[in-house]
């Protein structure tokens, strides 16, 4: 897949524009003459501001997440706590 490469600067501003001042992520993404698959994956990465970014890879690093081989039970060890965050199921009996 061979696509044009942007700096993260554009990437950034395009970001700012549908985040910021509320402008539509369709729009935005035909006047710039991007996918809105690209912008929307820019919004992921750059949509959040940098202090929490930073806090995010941090504690990705340092719960072991930042490598695919750091351990089986890596990612297992927060699932409770992210379970409790979604109310149990009714039966439907």
């Amino acid at each position: 897949m061979c696509g044009k490469r942007y700096p993260d600067e554009f990437k950034i501003e395009a970001v700012k524009q549908v985040t910021d001042r509320g402008h539509s992520a369709a729009d935005d993404a035909q006047r710039l003459g991007i996918s809105q698959h690209s912008l929307y994956q820019w919004i992921k990465r750059f949509g959040v501001p940098e202090a929490k970014r930073a806090k995010a890879r941090s504690q990705q690093m340092e719960f072991g997440g930042g490598s695919p081989n750091a351990g089986a039970d890596s990612g297992l060890t927060s699932l409770p706590r992210r379970a409790a965050r979604f109310p149990a199921r009714r039966s439907r009996g």
